[in-house]
């Protein structure tokens, strides 16, 4: 099946792993791992019709000042006290920074004339505006158009900025690490892989764009 798009998520995909990021904050401000976990648990669910607080800080009805006081409420340290509410989200992606063998993926597949979009659930955290509005068209952040992965609708923008109908979808790969969101590109037919690492994510887009295996080391 030909590819005519690749479309990327941010964070965990072009950058390094979110998960380290956070075991570094956990361990540097003395959070009791079990009641981030627990919490992350809670508001990630799928089923919930209100919208949790990651749901609405994703969609931008919610700041990061209001979502940061929510959070550090639901955590503990491990001796037993309350978390610091100001800052919190800044801590946790602070040792997250951008993938170097991602970004190389994504220039070879424009040197291919492959076009490539961003798409990424938004935590508030901020984006290498400079960078990836160089590389990537479209972007589409969460948190600036009022939805959020892995519902139909935000994909389905993502299309209809690529200039896609959707008889279309087939011809665009979206890669994501969270698999909920793959299931949410390929329920609108687009085709769909899920992140692990850099090497095999290359791997499984060379499949599809033969090409794309000469590099990195032509």
């Amino acid at each position: 099946m030909s590819v005519e798009a690749v479309v990327f998520d941010y964070g965990g995909v072009l950058t390094t792993p979110v998960r380290h990021s956070i075991a570094a904050w956990l361990a540097a401000d003395g959070i009791e791992p079990a009641s981030f976990s627990r919490t992350l648990k809670a508001w990630l669910s799928r089923t919930s019709q209100d919208g949790t607080p990651i749901h609405r800080l994703e969609t931008g009805e919610l700041s990061v000042a209001e979502f940061d006081a929510l959070l550090a409420a639901e955590l503990t340290t491990v001796h037993g006290g309350p978390v610091d509410p100001v800052g919190v989200l800044d801590r946790l992606f602070a040792g997250m920074g951008p993938d170097p063998a991602m970004f190389k993926l994504v220039e070879d597949l424009l040197d291919r004339g492959i076009r490539v979009g961003l798409l990424s659930n938004s935590w508030g955290n901020s984006y290498p505006r400079e960078q990836i509005d160089g590389l990537f068209d479209p972007v589409v952040i969460s948190g600036e158009v009022g939805l959020r992965k892995p519902l139909a609708p935000i994909y389905q923008l993502v299309l209809k900025r690529l200039g896609l109908s959707a008889p279309s979808a087939d011809r665009v790969l979206f890669v994501d690490d969270a698999e909920p969101n793959v299931l949410g590109a390929r329920a609108v037919g687009m085709q769909a892989l899920l992140h692990t690492d850099a090497a095999t994510t290359r791997a499984s887009i060379a499949a599809l764009i033969p090409d794309l295996a000469l590099s990195p080391q032509e």
